[in-house]
């Protein structure tokens, strides 16, 4: 079963369900996934179960997020991911070695609910940049009590050649439009055993054919999810939940850079695959986004 955000072909409001055995079924009650995760875990639960068929006809999958739900990420959480940022880094690579060691993990805001694309859409990278990745990631979703409710998928789209140039530009490299996307839906997080043994691939296909593939599992995470999620919730409130992505565990080296037109999918085991199309600057990825988006967001 997985938790979604959907349109139909009858109504261009946003609803959240399940989808069940191919089917999607409504939450009569819930407004927003907001909502949802402003429930403790147990009464989640109980959500999902009172459900009503959704009539036959065009169901399109929204970005599962909504709201005042925010996205977070966990950064240098992964060997690969220590190795990639000394590697890139041009003065501060003992940063990256400390953050990793340290007690107390590296968590930076991601992004707004608004801003984050979904399966099927777009990403971007940034036209002052010159080496951009993106970066597979597990998130998780956890209610306003600080309970892991769900997993999807992330692309954390960075810039390697903006952050390597001086980590306090971490910022610029991570939080802008087209630089996030979650999806296709949300796991729930009793439905998975065990996540520390998922696997994760990332494949990026340019001109049709394979450009870049990697694999990875959880198992290799230094920090568990609890932990992550514990010190997120330590010193602040998510009223509405927030999405937390765990770091990356694949990073394509260097000198590669997704480039226009590329095709990103980010594939986690039990959880589902993220597909997305990547251009290049900001007014391409403002058509992207038009496109994608309500008319109050357009940017007519």
């Amino acid at each position: 079963m997985d938790i979604v955000r959907y349109r139909t072909s009858e109504s261009p409001v946003p609803q959240v369900g399940v989808r069940d055995q191919g089917q999607v079924f409504g939450l009569p009650g819930v407004g927003s996934l907001g909502a949802l995760w402003a429930l403790p875990l147990a009464e989640i639960g109980r959500r999902l179960q009172d459900r009503e068929r959704v009539p036959a006809g065009e169901i399109t999958l929204l970005p599962p997020i909504d709201g005042r739900t925010e996205v977070w990420a966990a950064g240098v959480t992964y060997v690969i991911s220590r190795e990639a940022r000394v590697e890139e880094s041009e003065r501060s690579a003992d940063v990256y070695r400390q953050v990793y060691e340290a007690e107390r993990p590296e968590l930076f805001f991601k992004s707004a609910a608004w801003r984050v694309a979904g399966d099927g859409q777009t990403v971007a990278v940034r036209a002052d940049s010159v080496v951009d990745v993106p970066e597979p990631e597990v998130a998780l979703v956890i209610n306003r009590f600080g309970e892991i409710a769900g997993y999807t998928a992330c692309n954390d789209v960075s810039s390697r050649s903006i952050e390597g140039e001086n980590p306090l530009y971490l910022p610029q490299a991570k939080i802008y439009l087209g630089g996030c996307a979650l999806g296709p839906a949300i796991r729930p997080s009793w439905e998975i055993a065990d996540p520390y043994d998922l696997g994760i691939e990332l494949t990026i296909r340019r001109d049709g054919a394979v450009a870049w593939h990697g694999q990875a599992r959880t198992s290799a995470l230094r920090r568990t999810f609890d932990e992550l999620a514990g010190y997120l919730m330590r010193a602040d409130v998510h009223p509405d939940g927030v999405v937390l992505a765990t770091g990356t565990c694949l990073v394509p080296p260097a000198p590669f850079s997704l480039a226009d037109g590329d095709v990103v999918a980010v594939a986690v085991d039990q959880v589902g695959v993220l597909t997305t199309g990547v251009v290049r600057g900001l007014d391409r990825m403002r058509e992207a986004f038009d496109r994608h988006s309500p008319p109050a967001l357009r940017h007519d």
